[in-house]
């Protein structure tokens, strides 16, 4: 193995990573690292696959592996949290890909992401004073505090409260903007209320994500991500310092996400439904939407993905269950141990149909390929897993006392959009 490889293992893993995994291989490191990897090649975008299966999170490490591309593993407090539908969750994610790392003889630098860690009322923020510090305990090296759907103001406080229990080393994401589609879209003004107030108190975001457009899930118009909308945003923000995070990019073209990357100062972009979608089988086109029949109904590709057998008690549970479209997501929890028990072959067709697709999104689309290489630079020239935040304190912190940003956010001219189930 390369000399900077093992430079890297003995002094970028995590204080949390060296305690639970003190013989492991494999090079798990904070969110930070991923995102100045991409900032050093530039235009580039590192994939955040959401491991709704144990069969994504594999076929994601080779497609990295073969990409030579630093990679973020993640999984959304609605998939993996306490009310978990996926049996992947915030405390084995680390577990499990360290263990496939090792297995695979993963060398690329891997991050481990608590996505949409939601807060949507005083007694959430309460409760995160106890379970982010579990998700450290248990591998998390990255985290999104998602207090969008509150007011701006509220949304700032969550943030301000629970950044104190997120490691400083430690990758942190916040959003504005609730992710619903062409309603409630983020603006210059939200985006920048919030990063300043954030700034004011020393709490420096590696990432921010906005309402730009798209939605999670399935797609189901030709919207999308809104470019020019997500570039004015991320210039406003620049001398803060903070990249974006591209969310919901499942239904959006490869030709727009070429555009993000090209034209935005987004370094994460998440992908969710695609990567479940194929590691079933379902057919998918060119940029990983769901493909439906004449009856509404998802098209299943004989011979790829879980057995038609399988596939046909997982309709027959969705339809028993009253579970059509996104919500097929649902079926993760029920039947991960079926699909586990799948034989080899099943099992290795699952896991390379997600590894083609990762791999032709890290290579094509998200110019992530030759990435792993300068985030090990990342870690060497910082000296250490930790590395120094992207910005200084710019903002007085007098003036975003609770009185003042209060003050400040009710001049906002903020549309939250329509209410409804928007978690990830």
């Amino acid at each position: 193995m390369s000399e900077p490889f093992e430079k890297a293992l003995e002094i970028g893993r995590p204080p949390n990573i060296r305690a639970l995994f003190p013989n492991s291989r494999a090079l798990i490191v904070s969110g930070k690292v991923i995102d100045r990897a991409m900032l050093a090649k530039g235009q580039a975008i590192s994939i955040a696959a959401n491991a709704r299966n144990q069969i994504v999170l594999r076929g994601a490490l080779r497609a990295a592996q073969r990409a030579d591309a630093a990679l973020i593993l993640e999984i959304a407090k609605s998939e993996g949290g306490a009310g978990a539908y996926c049996a992947v969750n915030f405390w084995n994610l680390a577990r499990l890909a360290d263990a496939v790392c090792n297995e695979l003889g993963i060398t690329v630098p891997v991050a481990i992401h608590a996505d949409h860690y939601g807060i949507k009322g005083p007694q959430d923020v309460e409760r995160a004073r106890v379970e982010i510090p579990s998700l450290f305990d248990a591998g998390v090296t990255s985290i999104a505090i998602d207090a969008s759907h509150l007011p701006d103001a509220e949304n700032l406080l969550a943030n301000l409260a629970l950044s104190r229990h997120v490691p400083p080393w430690a990758g942190l994401e916040t959003e504005v903007g609730e992710i619903k589609g062409k309603e409630g879209l983020s603006t210059v003004a939200e985006a920048r209320f919030l990063i300043r107030g954030l700034n004011a108190h020393e709490i420096f975001p590696d990432w921010i994500a906005l309402n730009n457009g798209t939605t999670h899930g399935i797609e189901e118009s030709d919207a999308g991500i809104q470019v020019e909308l997500t570039a004015e945003i991320h210039e406003a923000l620049k001398p803060y310092g903070v990249s974006g995070a591209q969310h919901g990019t499942s239904g959006n073209s490869s030709e727009r996400l070429r555009r993000i990357a090209r034209e935005t100062r987004t370094t994460k972009a998440n992908v969710a439904t695609a990567l479940q979608m194929i590691s079933w089988g379902v057919e998918v086109n060119d940029y990983g939407n769901a493909i439906l029949d004449a009856e509404g109904q998802f098209k299943k590709v004989e011979g790829a993905g879980v057995t038609e057998a399988l596939w046909a008690e997982m309709v027959a549970y969705a339809d028993e269950h009253g579970l059509k479209g996104g919500n097929y997501k649902k079926l993760n929890l029920p039947f991960e141990n079926r699909i586990l028990g799948q034989s080899r072959e099943v099992r290795e067709r699952m896991a390379a149909g997600v590894e083609s697709f990762v791999y032709r999104l890290l290579t094509e689309v998200f110019q992530a390929a030759g990435t792993a290489p300068r985030a090990i630079e990342q870690i060497l020239d910082a000296g250490s897993h930790a590395l120094p935040p992207k910005a200084r304190r710019s903002e007085d912190p007098a003036d975003w006392t609770e009185e003042k940003l209060r003050e400040r956010a009710s001049s906002l001219d903020a549309d939250k959009g329509p209410a409804g189930d928007f978690e990830d």
